[in-house]
């Protein structure tokens, strides 16, 4: 299917403003948010399966640690690069059915997987299944601003704990069906994909139709906000992305090498290992639903603050849990830590207002990308010492969360 905008007239930012204005006015368009929420959860969890099933990987390849981190940085480079590519081009030409055509690439790269035969073929699955998230993440945010009703952190919540329940689904399905028919099996998964692909093409006319009627009106948008220097906008960015760095360096440490870690130190099987990474993701679904709702209601800066520095004395008490404490403090660590990137995307959303797509590009980009390379960093490391010390160097990620202390307010607390 072509990717196209398919709106009559200037179907550029302008209407895209225009749209974004009139949507405020009447309100969250629920329908839209859960469509894109249902086909987060299904694209996540389909991207899922690739981290859930490295221990069927290492074992049928065998791959060592070094490997297995390629796999995942292959993967979210292919993301990561190219997300602002096309949020910057969207900025400009809104293309509604990309997010189908996003999901159709995703299920290439799955189809791939199921039936590599090699390393290689891994590795081009990973790369597929990248760029079909590459086309996604962007528009997807941008349309879930637009369908907001002026509540864009909970709109942000809604949309992203689609994508953390599938995250958390993943390695679900891999302990009860990947692991137990091996790798072939993971062609069943096409079936997510298709419907996917089915409720993402009629997102996609809701959101052609709401360009056509913006184009049509020839209205301006809402007022934007003040803006701030250009100098302290981009030391913010800056401060933001390092947030997020410390954010997915320690999250790769868990959703990559969590079972590995487990399965060690523990002597716990591969199904109980991604029974207790379920834990862990499920944490983290719920922890992105409180994100942006409670954002919308005290300030973006008081949930980046407390969500990323506030989860430093859980990390630190990890490494040195048993079993039953290692599995119960990824709950808090999960929920507390998730909580950030609603906050993060809105407050960079109102940092560079009409830069949606550019925004969601670069932070889901950049966190893909600080995934992908902390997965492949941590992996070498674990290689040439142990998975242990892996986890006990990464508790200390969170102290990053003091530069928080420098974001500009840009929002002051809403009324409920």
């Amino acid at each position: 299917m072509a990717v196209e905008a398919s709106v009559t007239g200037p179907p550029q930012a302008e209407a895209v403003g225009r749209v974004a204005s009139s949507a405020a006015a009447a309100g969250p368009a629920a329908v839209v948010l859960g469509g894109l929420s249902l086909s987060h959860l299904l694209n996540d969890m389909i991207q899922s399966l690739l981290p859930a099933i490295y221990p069927l990987l290492k074992q049928a390849y065998a791959l060592d640690f070094g490997q297995i981190g390629f796999l995942t940085l292959a993967f979210q480079l292919t993301a990561s690069l190219l997300q602002p590519v096309v949020g910057l081009f969207t900025d400009k030409r809104p293309m509604p059915f990309s997010l189908a055509t996003g999901m159709l690439l995703s299920l290439c790269g799955l189809l791939l997987l199921s039936h590599a035969g090699s390393y290689g073929l891994l590795v081009t699955a990973a790369c597929l299944v990248g760029l079909g998230s590459a086309i996604f993440h962007p528009e997807a945010s941008r349309v879930a601003r637009l369908a907001s009703g002026g509540r864009y952190g909970l709109a942000q919540s809604v949309f992203q704990v689609g994508g953390n329940a599938g995250s958390a689904l993943g390695p679900l399905l891999a302990a009860f069906i990947v692991v137990p028919l091996g790798q072939p099996s993971v062609a069943l998964f096409a079936v997510a994909a298709l419907a996917g692909f089915v409720v993402l093409s009629l997102v996609g006319r809701w959101y052609r139709d709401r360009l056509r009627a913006g184009a049509a009106r020839g209205k301006k948008g809402g007022a934007a906000l003040r803006a701030l220097p250009k100098g302290k906008v981009i030391a913010t960015i800056a401060v933001l992305l390092v947030l997020i760095f410390s954010k997915y360096f320690y999250m790769a440490s868990l959703s990559s090498y969590f079972t590995f870690y487990l399965m060690h130190r523990f002597g716990v099987s591969v199904q109980e290992s991604q029974l207790y990474l379920f834990v862990f993701l499920g944490a983290v679904a719920a922890g992105t639903v409180a994100g942006g709702p409670i954002g919308d209601r005290f300030g973006r800066k008081v949930v980046i603050w407390g969500s990323i520095l506030g989860v430093l004395p859980f990390t630190l008490a990890l490494p040195h849990a048993n079993l039953f404490w290692t599995v119960a403090l990824t709950v808090p660590i999960g929920l507390i830590l998730a909580s950030a990137m609603p906050a993060i995307l809105v407050y960079a959303q109102e940092l560079l207002p009409g830069r949606v797509g550019l925004v969601g590009g670069l932070f889901f980009g950049f966190a893909f990308g600080m995934g992908g390379l902390g997965a492949a960093i941590l992996g070498e490391i674990a290689d040439r010492t142990s998975i242990e010390f892996v986890y006990g160097i990464c508790a200390f990620l969170p102290a990053v969360g003091l530069l928080a202390a420098f974001l500009p307010r840009l929002d002051p607390p809403r009324a409920a």
